[in-house]
């Protein structure tokens, strides 16, 4: 142990120094659209800018989940220039001195509130509410608030004496400042502002559900949220999915590029910039508590459901018994270990719990549950086989039944022989669970991510994130070692 902490500290030791060393950018080629030509852009996927990207003539689009993450590799020179609309454009320009948006804008396009197909009582409802506050100038006063020079002067506040008859779902992605943000645990911004308004007219208490952008319109067209808000354009590929309301504001895609220039930080500001300003270190925490109960709690699912499984199939490959319950165990294992993870847990969440209100920790603790068991049962039913079938005899002549010799013979010392193998399955089910994300769950990942998106800052956040998971495994394959040298020492007695 003592060896592997020295690797670690010399690991994070180098790790800092790298920090401080500067790579070589390429020069800004992109002087205007019409540089686009031929050249690598970086954009959000699912975002119209994706879409008017993928037009330009000869251009290479490396599509990321979120904007930020663009616009680090546009620091980093993976690409030449970022397509993304002008709001979080001039956001992220602000947070980055190295980088500048070109000011004439690539395209004007309109936002809306996206609802699901046939709800069209809930489209009027707000579009009704959107001509009021465009009326009384509550939508000026918004926008003025998160956009343009009295940014923060005008904050939204509900009326006195509002009555809330019902919740309203929206369906966003916090990482789209100032549409959408989170400042310390609350998820604020321009459109949170708009529909806390929209649902003060309403009389709906407004639920915000963070997901990633493109999973937008698939929770509203399976009933997760009622409408899709996140600086999204109404397109005709949308249109085909889900219904728009009326325009709440006019906005444009602008072009960000690389400034030229040297701009650093010592270490020390970097590290109080991402994790001790604003208590950003608490997405950590708050994701590692949520990844290590959705590990243990889909560890117990998976090794209950596995040893059910592999006694079910190790019992019909020795004595051709449970037939049926054997060819449905085959096709669960076939399906569970032949899709991937994040597309199973999707299905569950998107599919199978579409129209259920659900909380999504325990839709993530059944999925990655499921999952696992399919692994557990293999491991198990290997070590069933490999004990010797003279223990079956011999727990026969101790007047044993079939079931109790597995229990009581069998299953022992099938146990010593798995168990690493086990340790393994529990380690690659906390790695796992770092897909969590992909339902809007805050996990370890998600908290790094979110801290990326916050502070611009790469290197530091996955570093923390990637320090975290290799403790936790190295702690928890100590754990696996020693229990395994002391069913050793049992053996030998």
């Amino acid at each position: 142990m003592k060896k592997i902490l020295a690797a670690l500290s010399v690991l994070l030791v180098m790790l800092c120094m790298m920090t401080g060393c500067a790579a070589q950018v390429a020069e800004n080629t992109v002087h205007c659209a019409d540089d686009l030509v031929g050249k690598r852009i970086g954009v959000q996927i699912g975002t119209t800018g994706m879409t008017f990207a993928e037009d330009i003539d000869d251009a290479i689009v490396d599509k990321y989940n979120k904007g930020a993450d663009a616009v680090q590799a546009l620091k980093q020179g993976k690409v030449d220039a970022v397509l993304i609309d002008a709001a979080p454009a001039e956001y992220f320009v602000e947070k980055n001195p190295d980088l500048m948006a070109l000011p004439d804008p690539f395209i004007v396009e309109e936002y809306a509130v996206a609802i699901k197909k046939g709800n069209d009582q809930l489209t009027e409802q707000i579009n009704a509410a959107l001509a009021e506050l465009k009326g009384n100038g509550t939508l000026d006063q918004i926008q003025s608030n998160w956009i343009g020079d009295e940014y923060g002067q005008h904050p939204y506040v509900s009326p006195e004496g509002v009555q809330y008859d019902g919740k309203l779902v929206m369906a966003t992605n916090a990482e789209f400042p100032p549409y959408e943000l989170k400042e310390s645990s609350d998820i604020t911004g321009f459109d949170v502002d708009m529909m806390r308004a929209v649902c003060d007219i309403l009389g709906k208490e407004l639920v915000i559900d963070d997901m990633a952008f493109d999973s937008i319109i698939t929770a509203v067209t399976s009933g997760k949220a009622d409408v899709g808000v996140a600086g999204m354009t109404v397109t005709e590929d949308r249109l085909k999915n889900v219904n728009f309301s009326e325009s709440y504001t006019t906005a444009k895609q602008v072009i960000i590029v690389r400034k030229g220039g040297a701009y650093s930080e010592s270490f020390a500001e970097r590290f109080t910039s991402t994790f001790l300003d604003k208590e950003r270190w608490l997405y950590l925490a708050e994701g590692l508590g949520n990844t290590l109960l959705i590990t243990a709690l889909a560890l117990v699912i998976g090794v209950v459901l596995g040893f059910v499984i592999a006694i079910i199939r190790s019992t019909n490959q020795r004595t051709h018994r449970f037939k049926v319950l054997n060819f449905f165990c085959r096709i669960y294992l076939t399906v569970i270990r032949g899709t991937p993870m994040v597309v199973q847990l999707l299905i569950i969440y998107f599919v199978i719990f579409g129209s259920v209100n659900i909380n999504k920790i325990l839709v993530a603790v059944i999925a990655f549950g499921l999952n696992s068991a399919a692994y557990v049962a293999e491991i198990v039913r290997s070590g069933i086989m490999s004990v010797d079938n003279g223990q079956f005899e011999a727990g026969a002549s101790l007047g044993f039944g079939y079931a109790q010799t597995m229990v009581s013979i069998i299953l022992p010392q099938a146990l010593r022989n798995i168990l690493p193998a086990l340790g393994n399955e529990a380690i690659v089910l906390l790695k796992e669970t770092s897909v969590s994300g992909y339902i809007a769950i805050n996990d370890l990942t998600k908290g790094g991510d979110t801290i990326r998106s916050q502070t611009y800052e790469a290197f530091l956040p996955l570093i923390a994130v990637a320090l975290i998971y290799l403790l936790m495994v190295v702690g928890l394959s100590a754990l696996v070692n020693r229990l395994e040298r002391r069913l050793s020492n049992d053996k030998r007695k």
